[in-house]
């Protein structure tokens, strides 16, 4: 069914299709339409037999998920920023479980200072936790992969994480096409968990584990993503042969035949790039783009693949490791180190910050050029930061560096503004 629509409406519909049987979540900007509508949807007796649970936080949200899945009920939940910080402990929990939660994340930036607009920080700082993790490049995507999520979950036995842009996706009204029910449950069947806890025969699950075991568990996990690197892509193909149309797998391609230099990055941005790409394609620069739609686990093969006729690869992210370098970037790096190709990483959309096709044309055109530096920041106000660095050798109690770059923003608006008032002024 064709519906134009809110994004996070589009995916609480299409959680609403895969029949889940415990719902509960914690309300968190840009989150928490998803979540209402879910909520609706339960009370309504669309979505039965469903209950929801409301709970006191984000770290019992993903506890009473983790129990639910372990009484064998088909679980979800979702969260965003700070709230995915508050129930890390327990993600990493779902994940040693082996327990097939699946989990909307609307990326947000996280604090301090706060921030309620987009990057995708909060993902990136639970990527090692053992869940599979999905982005998400439009709405239609986001839906497509949901419903791909809870059949790779549970075949696997992994948590599935579907990673949307917050606001960027979430809050925008596109034409996105909902699957029936019968499609849906003719492509996932019911949940037919691998391990139950019963009362009538009980067992202890994440019991402690020390040193003569643990080193096995944990590359039983690593072994358990590496399953899902090859079985992703099946259900992906199956869901393309059912559905009518191509979403989810390891990585996208477009226009990467006969590109010199080849962009590579994760969710919405992915849109601009393309529009970036085929003006350089019409001036002569051929350069292709590469959506990695499978974060974790890594696509590793497949990325390398998608650029291996390229001279230059440009990693453009949401995201960075703070000290060290880009984290898509360095798993790009490491990818493609056996290739001759060069990787230089940009960070760019921080906070929210707007990453216009302007922009991405002028760093395509230095990558094809080869004069982009290993790690930038696309459209950083260096002379912003010069002042605050300034300040900091000057000062020892320079004060809150947020704050002070607030105040400094401020002082160059009005100066800005007292200048033009005085040019208008003179010349009347």
């Amino acid at each position: 069914m064709l519906r134009q629509i809110e994004g996070s409406r589009a995916v609480a519909e299409a959680v609403a299709l895969c029949r889940p049987e415990v719902v509960c979540a914690y309300p968190i900007s840009p989150q928490t339409h998803i979540i209402e509508a879910v909520g609706v949807l339960i009370k309504s007796g669309r979505l039965a037999p469903c209950k929801f649970v409301n709970v006191e936080s984000e770290f019992a949200a993903m506890s009473v998920s983790i129990g639910a899945s372990a009484m064998g009920a088909r679980a979800y939940t979702a969260t965003a920023s700070q709230g995915l910080l508050f129930m890390t402990e327990a993600v990493y929990n779902a994940a040693g479980l082996g327990l097939p939660v699946v989990m909307t994340v609307a990326n947000r930036a996280i604090g301090a200072p706060i921030n309620i607009w987009n990057d995708h920080s909060d993902a990136m700082s639970v990527r090692d936790s053992g869940w599979v993790q999905l982005f998400a490049e439009t709405n239609q995507e986001a839906v497509d992969l949901h419903v791909q999520a809870f059949r790779i979950a549970e075949e696997l036995s992994l948590p599935v994480m579907v990673c949307m842009d917050g606001f960027v996706l979430t809050h925008a009204f596109e034409r996105v096409e909902l699957p029936e029910q019968q499609d849906v449950d003719a492509f996932l069947p019911p949940f037919e968990p691998r391990q139950v806890l019963d009362p009538d025969d009980p067992v202890s699950i994440g019991a402690m584990v020390g040193p003569e075991a643990f080193t096995e568990v944990r590359y039983l996990a690593h072994a358990r993503q590496i399953q899902a690197l090859a079985r992703i892509p099946e259900i992906a193909e199956e869901f393309e042969e059912r559905f009518g149309r191509a979403a989810g797998g390891l990585v996208t391609t477009y226009r990467t035949e006969g590109a010199d230099t080849v962009v590579v990055a994760l969710g919405s941005v992915l849109g601009t790039l393309k529009d970036a790409a085929d003006a350089m394609w019409g001036s002569g620069s051929p350069v292709g783009v590469v959506g990695i739609t499978t974060f974790r686990p890594f696509p590793a093969e497949a990325v390398a693949r998608a650029v291996s006729a390229a001279r230059n690869v440009v990693v453009v992210e949401k995201a960075f490791s703070i000290g060290a370098h880009g984290i898509l970037a360095g798993d790009v790096t490491l990818a493609v180190s056996g290739l001759d190709v060069r990787v230089d990483g940009v960070v760019a959309g921080l906070g929210g910050r707007p990453i216009t096709e302007a922009s991405c044309h002028q760093l395509l055109e230095e990558a094809v050029a080869g004069t982009l530096p290993p790690l930038s920041f696309l459209d950083l106000d260096t002379d912003l930061v010069a002042r605050e660095l300034g300040r900091m050798v000057a000062q020892r109690r320079s004060g809150p560096t947020a704050e002070n770059l607030l105040r400094d923003l401020r002082t160059i608006g009005r100066g800005a503004d007292t200048a033009r008032a005085a040019a208008q002024g003179g010349s009347r």
